[in-house]
């Protein structure tokens, strides 16, 4: 039996992709989780192990070869800072936050260059906006997300991800020039729609049609260095994010689970890049959000030549 659970995981791990996502976006759902079924490879392991079971030690390397080779690299240590590097902190700092004003303090404690939010609503925005600005001179906001940035911002705009059914007004999407000293950086912040989880699966289609948009835009994008910072209400491995994924980078290093903050299961709050590579993600400690923050290095690429 223990054998046969580890080719299962095994199989799993290595053709999560070929598994359909209807009904009920079985894929996504499986995608969203992936990386626990190397905790219980372990806990099969130390099974077999304690029945003595040969046969199935040598099945449950399947897992274990595949876990490794999806997750292993993130749990690696990072290089060291280098000399183009961008950090950014990615919050969703919830829109019932009792404590703006202290999580606005630990958010600039945190020290990045940008800080990228979202749930932005009055009055807590405009606290947001009084104990960011000492160490935060720049910022920007257009409906419920906002950037913050120790570098100078060019032209700001937002942006038109609203899935197609949504009635009501709803601006969750900016873009940002900023202008760092190693050239200017496109970035963005975005909040996709969110998931539940019910009897009939993992509704995500309003998160999935505001990811194809936002691919759109981003297939659009002209600028050679772009980072996207949200909450994308989904991991880096569930294919409905695939039309961000497929375009920017994800982290090569650290896990950084950031939701539900009393107890991290996945990583929805995410950092990517395009013109660079996002060397390292980390939580941070909680504050008033049900998300944790967490702080990427993004090491730039040198910079496009001008003229000619």
């Amino acid at each position: 039996m223990l054998g046969g659970l580890g080719l299962v995981t095994g199989g799993v791990l290595a053709l999560h992709r070929f598994v359909p996502n209807t009904p009920g976006r079985l894929g996504s759902l499986l995608e969203t989780f992936l990386f626990w079924l190397g905790p219980f490879t372990v806990l099969l392991l130390l099974c077999a192990a304690a029945r003595r079971s040969r046969t199935a030690l040598i099945a449950l390397l399947v897992p274990v070869v595949a876990w490794t080779a999806s997750f292993g690299p993130l749990l690696l240590p990072g290089d060291p800072p280098g000399a183009r590097e961008l950090t950014v902190l990615q919050h969703n700092v919830a829109d019932d936050n009792a404590d703006p004003a202290g999580t606005a303090r630990a958010l600039a404690d945190g020290g990045a260059d940008l800080i990228a939010l979202q749930e932005l609503v009055d009055p807590a925005l405009a606290v947001y906006r009084r104990e960011l600005a000492p160490r935060y001179p720049y910022h920007s906001v257009h409906g419920t997300v906002g950037l913050w940035s120790r570098h100078p911002l060019g032209p700001t705009r937002a942006l038109d991800i609203k899935p197609p059914d949504i009635a009501e007004p709803w601006r969750r999407a900016l873009r940002a020039e900023v202008r760092t000293p190693y050239g200017e950086v496109a970035a963005y912040v975005v909040h996709l729609p969110s998931v539940r989880l019910g009897a009939t699966g993992l509704a995500s289609a309003r998160r999935d049609e505001s990811a194809a948009l936002l691919g759109r835009i981003l297939a659009a994008e002209r600028s050679a260095r772009v980072v996207l910072a949200g909450d994308l209400n989904g991991t880096v491995d569930d294919r409905g994010l695939a039309p961000l994924t497929s375009r920017l980078g994800a982290p090569e290093r650290g896990l950084a689970l950031s939701y539900p903050a009393a107890l991290p299961v996945a990583r929805i709050d995410q950092v990517l890049a395009r013109g660079g590579t996002v060397a390292r993600i980390r939580p941070l400690p909680g504050t008033g959000s049900d998300h944790l923050p967490v702080l990427a290095r993004i090491a730039l690429d040198m910079a496009p030549p001008t003229g000619g």
